[in-house]
């Protein structure tokens, strides 16, 4: 391992090359442009309450916005969502005012990830669903984690955000 030795008072110039591993970013169809109003930025489950169509739809939805606090620090974790289901189609607007509902919610990436599960289940009855979650790092750790009721292996190759 190359050592950096530098004389008092010498001048010292330090390059740094990361190495470059390809960057993945989630599939599917992103709901982050939903033309929504939001006047509450406090969680509320309620909002998937009416969101279940009654067109039987394979899709995947995407969003970065998704907004949580540490349950112990309470300091911001940004993440990405994908949310893939076969089931009656998810209204997107309902889906999304869900998702930044989030915003002052003090809870760990897991519980948040096993929340959206949940309620998703609870509320739009998909036969299949997976909630992957990928949020910035947090202390040089990645934070991933995700939540199925199918088959489902991640690839863990990290998104531009991370």
């Amino acid at each position: 391992m190359p050592v950096l030795k530098v004389k008092r008072g010498s001048r010292c110039s330090v390059s740094m090359k990361w190495k470059v591993s390809p960057s993945a970013h989630f599939e599917g169809v992103c709901i982050d442009e939903q033309d929504i109003a939001i006047e509450d930025y406090r969680f509320n489950a309620d909002y998937l309450a009416d969101a279940a169509g009654s067109e039987i739809v394979e899709e995947t939805l995407v969003s970065h916005l998704l907004k949580s606090n540490c349950l112990i620090t309470n300091q911001p974790d940004w993440g990405s969502v994908m949310i893939r289901y076969k089931g009656p189609r998810i209204d997107r607007e309902a889906l999304l005012r869900y998702l930044v509902s989030f915003r002052q919610h003090n809870e760990f990436h897991e519980q948040c990830v096993e929340r959206i599960f949940n309620d998703v289940m609870r509320f739009c009855h998909p036969e299949a669903l997976t909630v992957y979650a990928r949020y910035t790092r947090r202390g040089g750790l990645d934070i991933n984690p995700w939540r199925t009721n199918v088959p489902f292996s991640p690839g863990f190759s990290r998104l531009v955000r991370q």
